[in-house]
């Protein structure tokens, strides 16, 4: 197993911890017209959590792949919007995070997706 595979399972499984930590930052982040937030929260840390263990078995990395790709682009949208709409973010303090720095988190979803696909492939 590469050093890029295992930083990637323990990037998602921290990632995903992190949702059951501090639910509440991650509640705050989601559009106001997505239901049930709180539900989301669970679900997408179990997921990234899912996805990070994934990584680590041969037998299983293929499904990481597709599995971690599609977690990511299923929370992009929470960023776009904490970008875009950041008042109306629970907690944001602009003098704690930068509005630029909001945008400036949009390109790492990306990159993420690459290290995901690189990472994963045999």
């Amino acid at each position: 197993m590469s050093r890029s595979q295992k930083a990637l399972a323990g990037f998602f499984a921290f990632a995903g911890a992190m949702h059951f930590v501090i639910p509440r930052s991650y509640e705050a982040i989601m559009p106001p017209s997505l239901p049930r937030h709180r539900e989301a929260v669970v679900a997408s840390g179990i997921a990234e959590m899912v996805g990070g263990v994934a990584v680590l078995a041969p037998a299983t990395r293929r499904f990481s792949r597709w599995w971690l790709l599609a977690l990511l682009l299923a929370v992009f949208p929470a960023n776009v919007h904490m970008a875009l709409n950041p008042e109306q973010v629970k907690g944001w303090d602009p003098k704690r995070i930068p509005r630029w720095a909001l945008w400036a988190r949009l390109p790492l979803q990306p990159l993420a997706m690459l290290w995901v696909w690189r990472a994963t492939r045999d």
